[in-house]
């Protein structure tokens, strides 16, 4: 299974990569509490993605990149996670954070906030909370971590890719890619880190592509599926 972000165009899937919609569903307080799984899409050994947010038959490209030139450069930082990210230290867990990978998913606000709820980990209940919105977030912005020995705590994702429903913000969200997927850059001609979980962007939009980075939610990107699985 592989993932080939091609220069100014689609993601081209191979290796019959499992797609799905998974939906973001919130609270009476509209935070985000838990992912809903929904429509599977029919298995292919090949299918290609739509990046630039023009496809008519999203989430599949159609060749709408060519007719609108949609520029795909890829401006992502090639450094590994550990070294871009962020660590805060608490007394029962600790917390990496990369920011310029937030997908805005907003599982982090619950509680307090993960990074909150990370300094009070010495109380089971503040940690299990930060471990659970940690492995919710789906871009991996967010890392928790055992102490002693150092280990990174990650959710058991099956290689797949999720397209993502944002019903609560109203607006349609990035490719989701589980599993540890290698993404290879066909403009760069090297490889992503490849990890548990990232998130692609396919608005168009991002600064960080081929990542997202949250310019779904401002500028409102709709797939026309917003609700369809609620």
């Amino acid at each position: 299974m592989k993932i080939v972000v091609c220069k100014d165009g689609p993601y081209l899937i191979s290796g019959g990569v499992p797609l799905d919609r998974q939906t973001i569903i919130a609270d009476k307080d509209n935070n985000p509490v838990r992912w809903k799984k929904g429509k599977k899409f029919q298995k292919k050994e090949t299918y290609a993605l739509c990046r630039c947010g023009k496809s008519k038959e999203k989430p599949y490209c159609d060749g709408s990149h060519l007719k609108y030139q949609f520029n795909g450069t890829e401006t992502a930082k090639p450094e590994k996670y550990l070294k871009s990210a962020e660590k805060l230290v608490g007394p029962d867990l600790d917390l990496t954070d990369d920011r310029a990978l937030c997908a805005r998913a907003r599982f982090c606000h619950r509680k307090g906030g993960t990074w909150n709820l990370t300094e009070k980990s010495d109380d089971p209940k503040a940690r299990s909370t930060a471990i659970r919105e940690a492995c919710d977030c789906p871009s991996g912005r967010l890392v928790a971590w055992e102490k002693s020995p150092a280990k990174r705590i990650e959710p058991d994702h099956k290689p797949s890719i999720s397209i993502i429903e944002d019903p609560p913000a109203r607006v349609s969200g990035p490719i989701w890619v589980k599993g540890r997927i290698p993404i290879k850059s066909e403009e760069k001609s090297f490889k992503y880190e490849t990890r548990n979980r990232v998130t692609l962007c396919r608005c168009g939009n991002s600064k960080n592509k081929p990542f997202c980075d949250g310019c779904h939610v401002s500028t409102g990107f709709d797939d026309g599926e917003i609700e369809s699985d609620l």
